[in-house]
């Protein structure tokens, strides 16, 4: 499968179009072809770690590498179809349309992906693309702990969303 990789730390020219190899479902994970992905911040700092402060450099590289990247894909969102199920996989079948992220895993800027049944991955909604789905994650994720978890917010309450400020919104 083609996949679009990195081996050193860097800008945008340290990602390269390579052949790896196709991965395979464990027993509890999902093969995902994926139809659509984003590029997030996520992705961009573990690539470059364009938005540590000054100073904090060692500690990102302690999680990603500290010379080069563990993880080679990069990738934390994606929309796509599930292309095989491991054999004790109950909550997806072969053909369900789904969409995700997949965290500290990454993977997505890939042909295919393997996902555990239970991490952050779902039916995709009939009404939404590829695309539009494949976008919602990083900065639904974020809102929603901000929102829930930090502010607090609860039934009745209401919010202004400043939109147009990237993935993750400012809310007011």
């Amino acid at each position: 499968m083609k996949a679009i990789v990195y081996t050193e730390y860097g800008s945008p020219d340290v990602l390269k179009l390579q052949e790896v190899a196709k991965p395979a479902p464990a027993e509890y994970e999902v093969l995902v072809r994926i139809h659509a992905t984003s590029v997030t911040t996520g992705d961009v700092n573990a690539r470059g770690f364009l938005f540590v402060p000054s100073g904090f450099g060692f500690l990102p590289r302690l999680m990603f590498g500290l010379r080069k990247p563990k993880k080679n894909i990069l990738g934390l969102e994606l929309s796509g179809e599930v292309e095989a199920v491991g054999k004790e996989v109950r909550l997806f079948k072969k053909g369900d349309q789904v969409f995700g992220i997949s965290g500290e895993k990454f993977g997505s800027y890939a042909e295919y992906a393997c996902m555990a049944e239970d991490d952050a991955l779902m039916i995709k909604p009939m009404n939404l693309t590829y695309e539009e789905a494949a976008v919602l994650p990083f900065g639904a994720t974020t809102a929603l702990y901000f929102l829930r978890d930090l502010g607090k917010i609860q039934s009745g309450q209401k919010i202004l969303v400043h939109g147009a400020s990237g993935g993750v919104e400012c809310f007011n």
